[in-house]
């Protein structure tokens, strides 16, 4: 019998060990994940919605041709505990009636007015959110421009991007800005992808707002990956939180054909197919939603502090190589590979990315820092980063996260 209570007792001390050890974020914020072209009116069900959300999906951005299709889709939304970015036909023309008969309804996240404007419509926008805002001043308006290669004539409206993002911020009512860049193609990265992050993230610091930022989930020429893989989607979603975005966007959920809708872009490869199946895209969006949602509790409400990047050869355009670590990190080595490495703060703690820039192919990282620094799990646990190996495998676009106590100013 002693020998019984005693093993017990053994159990239980482990078993307190192990709970010490592995700790988990307490705060429980949930990243918001929208789908841009997610279900289509006509499929409006419960079924639709709850697998939309089972992908990790918050938020749903899809165009209705009328109120009342889109009261339908908020009703059922609510079930499945999804929140809707509406658009209908009547937002434009009577901006007061929709906001008024939505307002009230739970499922409502906010009224989509444009995407990627150019310059000169920023006043006409600004006066189409006060409209809105005049009714409805809960929810968020939500306008996404275009990325920094787009042309400065016919679609920016001017050659200083930085600019033409600075003057959204100033003359739009926005609650948070927002920009779409595509830059994983079959064999290669984007050039002016990690510039564009660097422009818009800062331009969102300058304007105290903070910004979302999109994956690509689906293929729209012939240039990007088909399908997409989950190396791809980590390596823009892990990117796109190292600068900061406080929210990431999925183009797109459903898959659309220009022969079916001729206004539309040739979208293929999406997690549901134009003939309503999931294909492989949805098994490998959905771990990536599953990280995201683990993980919201360290990148929720965090904030930048700098981003770097190291390896041989050139550093992206308009980034920043890295020269110096932080405190209580010793060693970091890629061994040469492309990596990104951030510093973001929130609260009492420092959080340390570093991301695996080639999505083709793992890198080893060998990292060392002191006694108090925590690796972060992917299921959003933490352990000493001691009990890891020095050297470990990080695989292609693929993040390594650790958790520091933030160094006090000496007195």
């Amino acid at each position: 019998m002693a020998k019984r209570i005693a093993g017990l007792m053994l159990l239980l001390l482990l078993a307190t060990i192990g709970t010490e050890a592995k700790e988990k974020g307490k705060t429980h914020e949930r990243m918001p994940v929208l789908a841009w072209y997610s279900i289509p009116p006509n499929e409006t069900t419960f079924e639709r919605y709850q697998e939309m959300r089972e992908m990790g999906i918050t938020h749903s951005l899809t165009f209705f041709p009328s109120l009342e299709s889109l009261k339908k889709a908020l009703d059922v939304a609510q079930q499945a505990g999804i929140k809707l970015i509406v658009n209908c036909h009547e937002l434009r023309t009577d901006p007061e009636k929709v906001a008024g008969a939505l307002k009230n309804h739970p499922a409502i996240a906010g009224y989509h007015l444009m995407d990627e404007p150019g310059i000169s419509l920023y006043p006409e926008l600004g006066d189409w959110a006060r409209r809105i805002r005049s009714v409805d001043s809960t929810h968020f308006c939500y306008v996404n421009l275009f990325p920094n290669f787009a042309d400065s004539v016919t679609q920016l409206g001017t050659s200083d991007y930085r600019r033409y993002v600075s003057e959204c911020a100033r003359q739009i009512p926005l609650d948070f800005l927002s920009f779409d860049f595509y830059p994983v193609m079959k064999d290669r990265l984007s050039k002016s992808w990690y510039q564009n992050l660097e422009q818009f993230a800062g331009e969102s610091k300058k304007a105290g707002k903070p910004f979302w930022a999109f994956a690509l989930t689906t293929n729209y020429d012939n240039d990007h990956l088909t399908p997409q893989t989950l190396a791809a989607m980590r390596l823009q979603v892990y990117s796109d939180l190292a600068y900061g975005a406080q929210g990431i966007e999925f183009f797109t959920y459903w898959s659309a054909t220009s022969t079916e809708n001729p206004s539309s872009e040739d979208q293929r490869g999406a997690p549901i197919t134009a003939a309503g199946k999931r294909s492989v895209v949805y098994d490998r969006a959905r771990q990536m939603g599953e990280e995201i949602r683990n993980l919201s509790d360290f990148f929720v409400g965090a904030k930048m502090v700098w981003v770097r990047h190291a390896g041989k050869g050139m550093i992206p355009t308009g980034t920043v190589r890295l020269s110096k670590l932080p405190e209580k990190v010793k060693v970091l080595d890629s061994g040469g590979a492309p990596i990104l490495v951030s510093l973001l703060e929130k609260g009492d703690n420092e959080i340390l990315m570093v991301v695996n820039k080639d999505f083709l192919n793992s890198i080893n990282l060998t990292f060392y820092g002191d006694e108090s620094v925590r690796k972060i799990l992917k299921d959003g646990s933490t352990v000493p980063a001691s009990a890891y190996e020095s050297t470990l495998e990080l695989e292609p676009g693929d993040a390594a996260l650790y958790l520091m106590p933030k160094v006090l100013p000496s007195k």
